[in-house]
C-alpha cells in the first residue's frame, strides 16, 4: 500500500474553508443510499448544498427532490415513456454523465450495478472528489479509474461502511506499518442454516437481513457474500492492498465497521451503530466529522463481539471475487456483470439461490485475459459476460 493513493493523501477541497457549503451531486438519488444522503444534506444545511442529481427511472421521485432542495440541473437515466421530467430535467446516459461532471465539489456515486461507471468516470475526469457507494465502480474498472483520476486531479472516497472503516483506522499511519486490512461481514440470513437447504432458499428468504436494509440487488449479495467478495476488490484499489493483505470475518453483529492490523501486534477498529448516515456524511464532508449525524455506540450495552472465521464452503463467492481480482483485467467486470444476471435471474424465480456463485464462477472461469483494459474493453467484457451468463443459467435446472 503507498500513501499516494490512499484517500485521505490529497489536500481536502474544504481543507482551508472547513465551515464552506460543498456542493453535492447525487447519482442514484432516490436509491437508499441517495435518501440517507439527502437526509445528511437537509440536517446540516449550513455545509451542504445540492446542486444535481441523477436517478434510473423514478423520475417522480426526483420531481419531489427538486422541489425540495431546488435543483437546478438533474437527469433520469431510463425514463418511462409516459413519464413527466421536471424542469431543467434530462435523459440518457450522456444526460446523467453531463451531471455527473457538472461544477460541484463531491459528486456521490449511488448507482446500483454497472449503470454507474460511465457517470463515475465522468464525474472523475472533472477532477471532483467522487464518493463512491457503488463497489461496481472499483470492482469492473478500479485500475482505470485510478488512472484517469490522476491525470484529472480527482480523489475517491469511500461511502460503504467496511471501506469507511478503514479509510478512519488508517489516518495518520504510514503505509509500510500496515500488516493487513480485515472487512467485516454480518454472515447475511443464512449464517447457521444447514447447507443442505440452501437450494430451497425463496427470494423472500435472502431479502430478509437481519442488520441492513438495502436494495434487492446488495440484499442478495449479502446473502450470498459477493457483495463481500466485491469489497476485497474494491478494499485493493481503494487503499492499494494486495490481495493476500486483505482478510475478511464474519461479525454477526456488525458493531465492529472493519478493522486494521499493524506490524507492531497492534489493531484498530471502528465501531459504530449499524447506520449509513455516518459513513455518507463522513464522505460528503471530505473525512470531517459532522454532529448528531447518527447515535452513539452504547459500549456498556451491547453483547460480546464474536467473530467468526470465514466458511469458504458456505460462502464460495469471497474465494471466487478475490480469484478474479488477482487475474486483474476484465475478469473483475466479468465477475460483476455475470453476477448482476444471476442475482436477477434468482429474484425472477429462474434459477436457485444455489445456482448463483457456481454460474457466475463458471463464467469468470471463462474470462479472456487482457491486461489494462480500456473503457471499451471492460464494457465489451461486461456485455460477453452478461450474455454467458445467461446462457448458462438457461441451462441450469429450474426452480
Amino acid at each position: 500500500m503507498t500513501s499516494a493513493h490512499r484517500p485521505e493523501s490529497v489536500p481536502r477541497v474544504q481543507s482551508d474553508a472547513v465551515n464552506q457549503r460543498a456542493r453535492i451531486v447525487l447519482l442514484g438519488a432516490t436509491g437508499s443510499i441517495g435518501r440517507q444522503a439527502c437526509d445528511v444534506i437537509e440536517r446540516h444545511p449550513d455545509r451542504f448544498q445540492l446542486v444535481g442529481a441523477v436517478v434510473g427511472r423514478d423520475a417522480d421521485g426526483l420531481t419531489r427532490l427538486v422541489h425540495r432542495f431546488g435543483i437546478k440541473q438533474s437527469a433520469v437515466v431510463d425514463p418511462m415513456s409516459d413519464a413527466e421530467l421536471p424542469a431543467g430535467c434530462t435523459a440518457g446516459a450522456d444526460a446523467a454523465a453531463d451531471v455527473a461532471a457538472m461544477d460541484a465539489d463531491v459528486v456521490c456515486v449511488a448507482i446500483t450495478g454497472a449503470a454507474a461507471l460511465r457517470p463515475a468516470l465522468a464525474a472523475v475526469d472533472a477532477g471532483r472528489l467522487v464518493a463512491v457507494a457503488t463497489k461496481e465502480v472499483l470492482v469492473m474498472a478500479g485500475d482505470l479509474v485510478r488512472r484517469r483520476a490522476a491525470a484529472g486531479g480527482s480523489r475517491i472516497v469511500p461511502v460503504d461502511s467496511e471501506h469507511s472503516a478503514i479509510w478512519q483506522c488508517l489516518r495518520g499511519e504510514a503505509a509500510e506499518s500496515v500488516s493487513r486490512i480485515v472487512l467485516t461481514a454480518s454472515g447475511g440470513p443464512f449464517l447457521h442454516r444447514d447447507l443442505h437447504d440452501f437450494a430451497g432458499i425463496t427470494a423472500e428468504q435472502a431479502l430478509n437481513h437481519p442488520t441492513w436494509r438495502m436494495g434487492p440487488k446488495v440484499t442478495t449479495d449479502s446473502a450470498t457474500m459477493m457483495n463481500k467478495g466485491l469489497e476485497v476488490v474494491e478494499a485493493h484499489f481503494l487503499f492499494e492492498v494486495p490481495y493476500s493483505k486483505i482478510g475478511v470475518v464474519i461479525h454477526p453483529t456488525s458493531l465492529v465497521h472493519s478493522y486494521v492490523e499493524f506490524v507492531d501486534g497492534a489493531t484498530k477498529a471502528q465501531l459504530g451503530v449499524p447506520d449509513m448516515r455516518v459513513p455518507i456524511a463522513l464522505a460528503l464532508a471530505d473525512g470531517h466529522r459532522l454532529p448528531e449525524v447518527g447515535p452513539p455506540l452504547e459500549l456498556t450495552a451491547v453483547p460480546s463481539l464474536e467473530f467468526i472465521p470465514l466458511d469458504d464452503r458456505r460462502f464460495p463467492a469471497v474465494g471466487v471475487a478475490r480469484r478474479a481480482g488477482e487475474r486483474g483485467g476484465v475478469a473483475p467486470a466479468v465477475l460483476n456483470a455475470a453476477n448482476e444476471v444471476a442475482v436477477q435471474s434468482f429474484l425472477g424465480g429462474s434459477c436457485r439461490f444455489d445456482q448463483i456463485v457456481p454460474a457466475v464462477a463458471a463464467v469468470v472461469d471463462e474470462a479472456p485475459e487482457l491486461p489494462q483494459p480500456s473503457l471499451d474493453d471492460i464494457l465489451a467484457a461486461d456485455a460477453w459476460a452478461r450474455a454467458a451468463a445467461a446462457d448458462r443459467l438457461g441451462r441450469v435446472v429450474p426452480v
